[in-house]
């Protein structure tokens, strides 16, 4: 407790009983951001897979000097179906955790994770096979990738809650970080199919690490509350809280979610997908959270991260790293960088420099970094069998500060984002939606990439310098359209963002006229506009 008050600086911080901070909800966080671990080892074993003699030879992957453009568009085919498989996963994940719960919906991803890398391990050059296992694997690893934030988020206390469902981007870079070095010392020390046989099957690792763990955990206290489980809902709070059931935080907290549950009833009436849908679209504060959540994913995607996450090796040669070992090398180094970076972040600015800012800086940093080793590869390409020279080193450099940056504001931040703003009973749809969409534009970097190193320039100089650009109006976006939220709970976002004053007015027209302000006509859904709160003088 004495360490968190240093490091976090909100008003949460000072005024929340210190008892609410005990080990139950890190050891929660922690065994469900598995499923991040899932996602970030999945991205990063297959571009090193992928440059591995054995595996180049059974895949028949043609020579990059022979065939570039052939090898880029089977390497991207390869990757990019994951992607596919996350997107599919992404968008059924919703239901599934709103029927039958975030810890169900987590230990049935994990499962179809496993299955998926299994599948892959197993095909022995049969491409096919080798489509099917990376398409399983991409449901499970899409539907974690909604789940896990929606459930760190319900289950965290407001004034940690930046840093605990960033841990969700840690265990992403983590995972990415080990799926660097396993490629690595693969390379080494292996021979044969085992080369790759072993990168792949390790992809299960996390997957069967997070099965385990969920059974230990329990139900999020907001959905059992959605579910009209007020009982066990107060049981499992007052257990994570380690707090006695008539303390006034639990009592506050139970009143919140109940009072928040109550309002968003009110707007629309119904739960079926259609009233929720339309809660979502036609009030203008729920309108406005889905279309940030979205914006933030694509942005966070048009970065270039996965770009480099899933051709790093391909990208260090260009560079002039001409080896598949030290491109190996320089990946799992790049990966240490990624998962120290996020550490920091989430230990010193998550919850006290806060997501806006966060944001703002990182697009400046992000957006030169790339564009230098653009200007590099543009100016003075490397050549097969030179040193490279010192500005080349800088361009490896900024590649690694590239990764630093990004884990302190577009990695973490995003997804802390997504997965707070949104109204509780529009919490697992908007949190699918954004991931969703995230998967759609990881998607299209990961099949645009090899095509765009191999074509857009020498060395593939154009590619960083359209990332960069994105990067730079990533700034502006931030700036006029996304509103700081550390140390808010979850049910003061409908201040923020104007529901709150929506139900002061709706409580208002029906005292004055004795009916209600929301009507429906012709399945059409009327609502009063009210100005977000951070809007208003």
């Amino acid at each position: 407790m004495g360490f968190l008050n240093k490091v976090v600086r909100n008003d949460a911080m000072k005024s929340d009983p210190k008892e609410i901070y005990g080990w139950r909800v890190f050891a929660l966080t922690a065994s469900a951001c598995f499923g991040g671990a899932t996602f970030g080892i999945d991205i990063g074993i297959i571009g090193g897979v992928l440059t591995l003699p054995t595996f180049e030879r059974d895949y028949k992957l043609p020579p990059t000097t022979v065939d570039p453009v052939g090898r880029a568009n089977l390497s991207a085919n390869i990757v990019s179906t994951l992607q596919v498989g996350c997107f599919v996963g992404a968008i059924f994940a919703s239901w599934v955790a709103d029927k039958l719960g975030r810890r169900l919906a987590m230990l049935i991803a994990a499962a179809v994770v496993t299955v998926g890398c299994v599948f892959q391990a197993a095909a022995s050059g049969q491409l096919a096979v080798m489509f099917i296992g990376r398409f399983i694997a991409g449901l499970g690893v899409g539907a974690a990738s909604v789940i896990t934030p929606l459930y760190v988020t319900e289950n965290a206390p407001r004034a940690i809650r930046g840093g605990l469902t960033g841990i969700y981007q840690l265990f992403i870079a983590t995972g990415t970080m080990l799926a660097f070095w396993t490629n690595y010392g693969a390379i080494l020390h292996l021979k044969g199919t085992t080369m790759y046989i072993f990168p792949l099957i390790s992809q299960a690792f996390p997957a069967v690490t997070l099965f385990i763990c969920m059974f230990f955990c329990k139900e999020s206290p907001r959905w059992l509350a959605k579910a009209d489980r007020w009982e066990d809902a107060e049981k499992v709070l007052t257990n994570l809280r380690q707090l006695p059931a008539d303390h006034p935080y639990i009592r506050n907290e139970l009143g919140e979610i109940r009072e928040q549950l109550e309002h968003e009833r009110r707007l629309v009436g119904g739960a079926s997908f259609m009233d929720l849908q339309r809660e979502m679209w036609l009030i203008p504060g729920n309108r406005k959270r889905a279309l940030i959540s979205v914006g933030l994913m694509i942005c966070q995607q048009m970065t270039g991260t996965n770009a480099i996450n899933y051709y790093a090796p391909q990208i260090f040669r260009n560079l002039g790293l001409n080896s598949s070992e030290s491109g190996l090398f320089a990946t799992g180094i790049y990966g240490v960088v990624k998962m120290v970076a996020c550490a920091s972040f989430l230990v010193f600015c998550a919850d006290s420099l806060g997501r806006r800012r966060s944001l703002l800086w990182t697009s400046i940093a992000q957006g030169c970094a790339m564009f230098y080793v653009g200007i590099f590869v543009r100016v003075s390409p490397p050549k097969a069998g030179q040193p490279v020279p010192p500005a080349g080193y800088f361009a490896l450099v900024c590649i690694f500060l590239f990764a630093a940056f990004f884990q302190f504001g577009w990695g973490p931040c995003c997804w802390i984002y997504v997965s707070e703003i949104p109204a509780a009973r529009l919490r697992s749809m908007n949190v699918a939606l954004a991931s969703a969409t995230q998967w759609l534009f990881n998607l299209v970097v990961a099949r645009a990439t090899p095509n765009m190193l191999a074509t857009v320039g020498r060395g593939g100089y154009g590619a960083f310098l359209i990332y960069g650009s994105f990067c730079f109006s990533m700034f502006f976006f931030v700036w006029f359209l996304i509103p700081e939220t550390k140390g808010l709970s979850l049910e003061h976002m409908d201040d923020l963002f104007g529901i709150t004053e929506l139900i002061k007015n709706m409580d208002a027209d029906r005292e004055s006229v004795g009916g209600s302000s929301t009507e429906k006509n012709n399945g059409n859904v009327e609502v009063i506009e009210a100005a977000p709160a951070h809007e208003k003088k």
